[in-house]
């Protein structure tokens, strides 16, 4: 059934993968983290935060643990729906159960950030990305950047884009557009 509900994953068909799961739980068939990642995913994917939330609280009566891919699934759903302080919740969440933090989930946590207009949040996030030291891209030097742009911090926007310069020489066209304008 993982291999069903992970193809209506990629597909952001949730309402099938929904169905397939509600007949695994009737026929008392196993639910793994693989079946909630995807399940999960599946309701991100297709704008679907609650759901999404829903099923997290749900996985979490059980004995599957979230990990780094669920709770970026999560933190990404809510951003996606500008639901900034769900994000932030889910967040800190994971840092309080230790659940490693990637790229991908700090990136769409300063994303979050920037659709609620929290620089100050995206920033902080961003330092703790630093201090994680995972490996930072374009995109989440640009979110961080623009936050601060959309916040009036020109001066952290600046320093933003120096430090990204001297990773990546070759700053894109959305990152020096926004600190000509």
């Amino acid at each position: 059934c993982n291999a069903a509900i992970s193809a209506c994953e990629k597909g952001a068909e949730w309402v099938r993968a929904s169905l397939i799961f509600s007949a695994m739980l009737k026929s008392k068939m196993e639910s793994d983290r693989i079946t909630y990642n995807a399940l999960i995913s599946a309701c991100e994917k297709a704008g679907e935060w609650e759901k999404a939330l829903q099923l997290f609280s749900f996985m979490s009566k059980t004995t599957v643990e979230a990990d780094t891919i669920t709770c970026s699934s999560l933190v990404s759903a809510c951003e996606k729906a500008g639901g900034w302080h769900n994000a932030t919740q889910l967040f800190d969440c994971m840092e309080q159960r230790q659940v490693e933090l990637s790229a991908s989930t700090f990136g769409a946590m300063i994303s979050a950030c920037k659709q609620g207009g929290e620089w100050q949040m995206a920033l902080q996030t961003f330092e703790e990305m630093v201090l994680s030291r995972l490996e930072m891209d374009t995109i989440i030097f640009n979110a961080t950047i623009s936050t601060c742009e959309k916040g009036g911090e020109w001066k952290k926007a600046s320093q933003l884009f120096e430090m990204m310069i001297k990773r990546e020489p070759e700053a894109d066209k959305i990152c020096s557009s926004t600190m000509i304008s």
